[in-house]
């Protein structure tokens, strides 16, 4: 009897400690227990852990905001300043700035940085592609920001900017790889006519791409004959499959509207919301979270989106005070979207259906933003086209609309795989 006592402790300590080994594992896979050894790097870690050489004894440009981070959220921006064999020239800010604190669209000027000296040129001022002056100081230019994963969010075009400027100037350029926090798996929405491309959509790619920012600078620059001198500098440890929370990394605001890794998720398609005259939540705590106009009756829109039944998420009455941005300072109804389940998700279809719904049920308030003199409006920008506003002025169903992308999406899936890195 006392034998089997000590053979059942003995198993139970071991089951103990296959316990905390595995829970151990799962804290660091999640990015909960920072002083345990990591294989996972981005690709500023990779850069200074192991290819320093790429910059060592060049005058180094960077591009960059609040999210060049590495694990330990320590600004790349001070590790390259920090750094006794890197000599860091000039920064340079995207929209928003490098510090991220302007709102969209928000005019950014040249500024002198307090914490470094340096000069801080912006690429989303006077001119969104840098000029032969604001490269003159540097043999390297660096890219190190977060993208979310959809075509229309600038970062990657000031991005495809840079890359012809340093072409044309005998420069080269090095991005620094970070993941899709939508994974890299899902290709989703219509691919951009080029006739319809502008600065939330210079290339015709679909709207959910499900590349890296590392792979979409390889793409742009042998697809769309960009020609530059490129290194990417690849991540160690990501896989297509992860979403952002799959990461170790902590989620860094990459723009004052994109605040939690939730509103990355509904972005592809709640931002289309854009471009109408119903608030896209801007101005609230819940960005593209929260959808709503002062003419919407919330409980009626809540439950004719319920009764679709699309994949994946919710919708909760809401109402909310925009601070600023469309129906600023007035009582707005409308929904909250929730998500329940990321993988059936489709953040576009969703959208879409959104946008319809607003259009059908509210005829006589619902608009969209007016077309410019070339026939134009936001909504087609964002799109990435002039029919899928038209079909929905027209009656056609979502699935009709759905279908009529599905070729020109396979085309570009067969594209990208020839640019995958990972």
């Amino acid at each position: 009897m006392k034998k089997t006592f000590v053979t059942l402790f003995a198993f139970l300590l071991v089951l103990s400690s296959l316990t905390v080994a595995f829970a151990d594992k799962g804290d660091i896979a999640k990015g909960k227990d920072k002083g345990k050894p990591n294989k996972f790097k981005i690709g500023v870690e990779v850069l200074l852990d192991e290819q320093k050489d790429l910059i060592k004894g060049k005058r180094v440009g960077l591009i960059t905001n609040p999210t060049g981070v590495d694990q330990n959220l320590n600004s790349i921006v001070d590790l390259l300043y920090n750094d006794p064999d890197v000599e860091l020239t000039a920064l340079y800010g995207p929209e928003h700035g490098v510090r991220g604190d302007a709102q969209a669209g928000s005019y950014v000027d040249y500024y002198i940085d307090e914490a470094t000296g340096l000069p801080v040129y912006s690429l989303y001022g006077k001119t969104r592609k840098p000029t032969p002056e604001m490269l003159e100081n540097i043999d390297v230019l660096l890219f190190d920001i977060q993208d979310v994963g959809t075509r229309f969010y600038t970062y990657i075009y000031t991005m495809a900017y840079a890359m012809e400027a340093a072409q044309e100037n005998g420069i080269s350029v090095i991005v620094l790889d970070r993941p899709n926090p939508l994974g890299g798996q899902k290709v989703e929405g219509p691919v951009l006519d080029p006739d319809y491309a502008s600065f939330v959509g210079n290339y015709p790619i679909p709207l959910r791409h499900g590349m890296t920012v590392g792979e979409l600078a390889t793409l742009f620059n042998e697809e769309f004959k960009i020609g530059a001198d490129l290194t990417v500098v690849q991540m160690n440890g990501w896989k297509r499959n992860m979403y952002y929370h799959d990461t170790p990394l902590q989620f860094v605001m990459p723009s004052p509207n994109m605040p939690t890794f939730e509103t990355a998720l509904v972005y592809p398609g709640a931002a289309l919301i854009e471009g109408t005259n119903v608030s896209e939540g801007r101005g609230t705590t819940k960005p593209f979270e929260l959808i709503g106009a002062p003419f919407v009756n919330s409980t009626e829109f809540a439950k004719a989106l319920n009764d679709l039944n699309m994949p994946g998420v919710m919708f909760r009455a809401a109402s909310f005070t925009p601070t600023f941005s469309k129906h600023s300072g007035k009582l707005s109804h409308g929904v909250q979207i929730h998500i329940t389940n990321k993988q059936p998700f489709d953040p576009i279809v969703t959208g879409l259906h959104i946008v319809k719904t607003l259009h059908d049920m509210y005829p006589n308030d619902f608009e969209f933003r007016a077309r410019n003199s070339e026939g134009i409006s936001f909504f087609d920008n964002l799109i990435g086209n002039g029919w899928v506003m038209d079909a929905i002025e027209n009656g056609e169903s979502i699935k009709s609309i759905e279908k009529q992308w599905k070729n020109d999406l396979k085309e570009f899936e067969k594209l990208r795989r020839g640019f995958l890195l990972y």
